[in-house]
């Protein structure tokens, strides 16, 4: 077992606070949304953090999400989740994306994607903090993550997600231990499900950036990316974005990395990756706007932005901003033929949303927002088995002779 698993260490988490308000929380106790009703974000002292550790130290220890364990909100060692959350690697797609362009494939760790970030860490407080039951509404992956994260210690879970959810992601989220249920709307329908079950006590709510430890683990994402870049940031991110939590993560990494002294001031343009069918942050970006209206009838591929409102929208918004990024909607054709340029060119199966990523920076090219000179990352954020693929080539009949020359 990893001994960052096994050895107490001492965590610096000082307070929450409200992400519009800036209104101070108690660490270490339960919390969902603000007073105002916005996400609540981890502070730290990082004062003691730099006192305490070194890039040195972090760099000696196994690359797993674990090793930044000063950085992350769990003080007991014993209330620890783990089912191996790997570092994902940087995959190279040189032919479908170009030589500066890497892919962070997050479909290398448990239950296929990265919600599994966020869920360890959220259900990790969540045990720490005494909650024993949950309920979250999901496109897929992150009721899996949720499942078996919860499942693994003992809490009792409730996933809802909208009825047209791939039937291999429903059946996953029951295999492993949850009470799934199809609700006829999209993930904000299941939300208000969600949201009015804790209102009545029935539940706590685990809906995106409803509870304040997801965007913990998916900040992870941003310091693996400082340490494989060499404590260099790359030039432009592509994440593909619905709720936005990783983003949110990512961004908040990289102010905690410059404070503790271990990066400098320069930050990559983040680019929030959307489909056209679903494109709310896409368009409060284009009107110059704080927050994003509903998206109504939202429709796409990508099953996993298909989020017509996120409540972090000005978070997600105020970093693309801030970095100097952009917020870019693509069509489902353009992210079906980059899933299949990556296939078949490279040699790597994309999710969806991963498609998208792809086909954004593409675009994002062609109209001079990247250089070819620029590195790039794109997030893939699930395995590609998990999506229905084209049909098979017909099976050879092994009962007739072989025309060797058709093969």
């Amino acid at each position: 077992m990893n001994e960052n698993l096994t050895t107490d260490r001492e965590t610096f988490v000082t307070h929450l606070e409200c992400s519009i308000t800036g209104e101070r929380y108690e660490a270490d106790q339960l919390h969902g949304l603000s007073r105002a009703g916005r996400p609540l974000l981890v502070r730290y002292d990082l004062d003691a953090v730099r006192s305490a550790i070194s890039r040195d130290t972090i760099e000696a220890r196994p690359t797993d999400l674990w090793r930044w364990r000063e950085l992350l909100p769990v003080r007991q060692t014993s209330n620890i989740v783990s089912l191996g959350e790997i570092e994902t690697p940087l995959v190279p797609i040189l032919k479908s994306g170009g030589p500066n362009v890497l892919v962070k494939d997050e479909g290398r760790l448990p239950t296929g994607s990265f919600k599994a970030r966020g869920l360890v860490m959220a259900v990790a407080m969540a045990k720490e903090l005494g909650v024993t039951r949950i309920a979250m509404p999901t496109n897929g992956n992150a009721g899996a993550a949720l499942a078996a994260y919860a499942t693994r210690c003992g809490i009792e879970t409730i996933v809802l997600c909208p009825d047209d959810t791939p039937e291999i992601n429903v059946r996953e989220i029951a295999m492993q231990g949850a009470r799934v249920w199809r609700v006829n709307g999209l993930i904000d329908d299941c939300g208000a499900i969600v949201g009015k079950g804790a209102a009545e006590g029935r539940w706590f709510d685990f809906s995106t950036l409803k509870e304040p430890y997801r965007i913990e683990g998916k900040k992870t994402m941003g310091l693996e990316l400082a340490a494989q870049f060499g404590w260099k940031l790359p030039d432009a991110i592509f994440y593909p974005t619905g709720g936005g939590t990783g983003l949110i993560g990512m961004w908040k990494a990289f102010d905690e990395l410059e404070q503790l002294g271990w990066i400098g001031s320069e930050r990559p343009k983040m680019f929030a990756v959307q489909a056209s069918g679903c494109a709310p942050i896409v368009r409060a970006f284009e009107a110059g706007e704080e927050h994003a209206e509903r998206w109504e009838d939202a429709s796409t591929v990508a099953a996993g932005i298909r989020v017509p409102k996120a409540v972090g929208d000005f978070l997600i918004l105020r970093a693309v901003r801030e970095s100097g990024g952009q917020a870019m909607a693509v069509g489902d054709p353009a992210i079906l033929k980059a899933v299949e340029a990556a296939a078949k060119q490279d040699g790597l199966l994309l999710c969806p949303e991963g498609g998208a990523t792809l086909a954004a920076y593409t675009h994002a090219l062609n109209t001079g927002l990247v250089d070819e000179d620029d590195r790039v990352v794109l997030f893939n954020c699930a395995t590609g088995l998990k999506y229905p693929m084209p049909e098979a080539p017909q099976a050879l009949d092994r009962t007739q002779a072989i025309d060797f020359d058709a093969l």
